[in-house]
């Protein structure tokens, strides 16, 4: 594969892993290479922590691009239309750019961590401590095991590249067979257990830690608990994914965030609510900073060029919400997570725009003129230009948002780096999500459960959200909650995953049964003085017209679970066409 398929790439690679400590700043400082060769470098803890660091932010940066695309675009969480995401038409998917950077991305962050532990077991001086020596590869395998979990769970059966050095050296960086979907569970595995014995139970702000490993192997055990089932989940791995989230609940001293909203705005990088997370700077230096905003927002939301305003959360995650962009008037926030996730008609969000109020914009109905001087108001950007829905769906995306300039430096103490450029974090495992796989590896195989943990578990979630908590639940109950929890967070996806292990005929109906449709060719308007529902054209019906992208109606195929290797992969490595082998995991140490 283009990291480490190609022997000019991994050497490339390997001489710019140092260089790349410098690439750009983050929440920790990054030496300076000019003053260190590798042999010399890591000579103090503190050093052994700044060679871990690009692992944070820089090779992920393009496999975050295309993470909203797998884990809410497929999911049917975010309507893209015409993107491979969105249609579930993985036949084209070889030739999209972006999954070639995905790939390519994931591949990077494998082969940097395995660089990493190389370059600690060659070069840590007597400066450093076991502890700091320990931390520093701990850290490094966490990241490495959150690679291969995304990657066996995109691609299903993957190669594995425990050392890249013994591989190039091997001659065989082309001809590898890829493991079997089994074998990279074990793997990953194995891998955290041995980041557990190495990590502190607490550790530097931000940082990853004990319990952050743990949170992770309780994840990778409660999908791994389907694979090669049918109709049921393996009680072991259900058993160690109760154990491992219950460490993590009952020792962590880490709780929830009292205000959902608060999880996603830059004052709160560093919740204690988050797990793992990466970590951007908004400099303009490419792969340093988080590029979401541009990508999710609307035209003119910061000073810079934003792109997102044509797509938004689907129909299906606005009814999951109770909601309905139709319906102007008794907005649903019942749920606080809603207008946290989505902007709806009459949204107003203070933490946005702080620094102006928005005049001269046009009110509900074309023409009077208003002025909202109590930060961003969605309604003015609920119609385009055209008259029309500002998305095609009527709503836009909140999470991942930092605001302008203003806001920025406000939240994050700098100024916005330019276009696709913030500092805001993006948790990509968070406490809440430990709960509520919790709840579920109780509940495991039965249709419910009233156990006081699950339940206590579940409820703290929806508690904070403000909704009613439940006396039993089902696995319909948990799977509908995480996708109300988790939306935007790339992780949606991965639950109709795991469930198509074992039941892929339950997994291809929820997808069928969404609704993906969106508003289409809406040019004019009928308000209902009640409860102000649009009614869309001239014959005064009262739904829109819509659309689902292609293909129109069809059913979507049960081999949607899992995404082709790119063209790039497929020709530096032909064997990834070959069916998967098995792969003895005992072979491999740290």
């Amino acid at each position: 594969m283009k990291y480490f398929f190609n022997k000019f790439s991994f050497k490339l690679l390997v001489v710019t892993l140092f260089m790349g400590l410098v690439s750009c700043e983050d929440f920790l400082n990054r030496p300076d290479p000019s003053a260190y060769t590798l042999p010399d470098f890591y000579q103090s803890d503190e050093q052994l922590l700044q060679a871990v660091n690009i692992l944070y932010s820089s090779p992920w940066h393009d496999f975050s691009r295309g993470w909203i695309g797998v884990g809410d675009v497929q999911a049917g969480n975010h309507y893209q239309g015409g993107s491979v995401y969105w249609r579930l038409s993985h036949g084209s998917a070889a030739a999209e750019e972006s999954l070639k950077d995905m790939s390519a991305s994931l591949w990077a962050v494998n082969a940097r961590a395995n660089t990493t532990l190389e370059n600690i077991k060659l070069y840590a001086g007597p400066g450093t401590t076991l502890s700091g020596r320990n931390t520093a590869k701990g850290e490094t395998l966490v990241w490495k095991a959150m690679a291969y979990f995304f990657m066996v769970r995109i691609y299903g059966a993957v190669p594995i590249i425990h050392n890249n050095s013994e591989l190039m050296a091997s001659g065989e960086y082309n001809t590898l067979f890829r493991a079997k979907v089994e074998n990279v569970y074990e793997y990953i595995v194995k891998t955290l257990e041995q980041a557990i014995e190495w990590l502190p139970a607490q550790n530097k702000n931000g940082r990853i830690d004990k319990y952050s490993a743990y949170g992770l192997l309780a994840k990778v055990h409660l999908a791994k608990a389907g694979v090669g089932r049918s109709g049921d989940r393996n009680q072991a791995d259900l058993d160690k994914a109760r154990d491992y989230a219950r460490k993590v609940i009952n020792e962590s001293g880490r709780t929830l965030e009292p205000e959902y909203s608060n999880i996603f705005r830059g004052s709160y990088n560093y919740t204690r609510e988050a797990l793992i997370s990466w970590r951007w700077i908004a400099l303009n230096n490419w792969t340093c900073a988080n590029m979401q905003q541009s990508d999710l927002a609307m035209t003119g939301f910061d000073e810079y060029n934003c792109w997102g305003g044509w797509n938004g959360p689907s129909l299906d995650l606005q009814a999951a919400f109770g909601e309905d962009a139709l319906r102007l008037l008794n907005r649903n926030n019942s749920d606080k997570r809603r207008k946290a996730t989505m902007m709806m008609y009459g949204d107003v969000y203070e933490y946005f725009w702080r620094d102006h109020p928005v005049k001269d914009k046009a009110g509900t109905d074309g023409a009077e003129k208003v002025s909202f001087p109590n930060g961003f108001d969605f309604t003015l950007y609920f119609r385009d230009v055209l008259n029309g829905f500002h998305s095609g769906t009527g709503a836009n995306a909140v999470k991942h948002l930092a605001g302008n300039n203003a806001d920025h430096v406000a939240e994050m103490g700098m100024p916005l780096g330019g276009q696709m450029c913030t500092s805001l974090a993006t948790h990509i495992l968070r406490l809440s999500d430990v709960y509520l796989i919790y709840a579920e590896a109780i509940l495991g195989n039965s249709a419910s459960t009233s156990d006081s943990e699950a339940l206590r578990a579940y409820n703290a979630v929806r508690k904070r959200a403000g909704v009613v908590e439940r006396s039993s639940i089902t696995f319909d109950d948990i799977f509908k909650e995480r996708r109300l929890e988790l939306a935007y967070e790339g992780d949606n996806w991965y639950d109709f995953v795991r469930l198509s292990y074992y039941k892929p005929d339950d997994a291809l109906a929820r997808l069928n049964a969404q609704n993906r449709f969106n508003y289409s060719g809406i040019t004019s308007y009928q308000f209902d003085g009640v409860d102000g529902r649009i009614t869309v054209g001239s014959d005064g019906k009262e739904n829109p017209r819509v659309n689902r992208d292609e293909p129109t109606g069809q059913p979507f195929p049960s081999t949607v679970f899992t995404v082709p290797f790119p063209d790039t992969d497929l020709k530096m490595n032909p064997n990834l066409k070959e069916p998967p082998i098995d792969y003895d995991i005992s072979q491999y140490t740290y």
